[in-house]
């Protein structure tokens, strides 16, 4: 059984922090794009948003930190992390659907390509912080 509250303790206080930082940077790219560009990448910006959803929910469940949580935030940050892959070669292969990064596009390149490692880091605390 892990102890689920586990995750918001030690370094998952820095990783929930990080997850937060994305969430609210994430959200905040995608309504301007939206908002001001939507017509221009349509695709790139919709995705945009969903990386904010996913961000959202992953902070909220490592946050939470209940045995539900765990589930949620563990899923979310499956999908962060087949959407980061993904996205990032679909920007490379596609690129005329990318004109402007977007926090997937091109593996995270414009975040420092954090947007790829978080979702790695995420999956290795929830491991360690299972208890078997």
């Amino acid at each position: 059984m892990a102890d689920a509250s586990a995750t918001r303790h030690g370094p998952g206080r820095i990783l929930i922090a990080v997850y937060g930082l994305f969430a609210l940077s994430a959200t905040g790219r995608a309504v301007v794009q939206i908002a001001t560009q939507f017509s221009d990448a349509p695709i790139a910006y919709l995705l945009s948003a969903l990386a904010a959803i996913i961000y959202c929910a992953a902070t909220f469940a490592l946050a939470k930190a209940t045995i539900v949580s765990r589930k949620v935030a563990t899923v979310a940050i499956i999908i962060e992390l087949i959407g980061v892959v993904g996205i990032g070669a679909f920007s490379y292969a596609v690129p005329d659907d990318f004109p402007d990064a977007t926090v997937w596009s091109h593996f995270g390149q414009g975040y420092g390509y954090v947007p790829l490692v978080l979702p790695i880091l995420g999956l290795l605390w929830l491991r360690r912080t299972a208890q078997h």
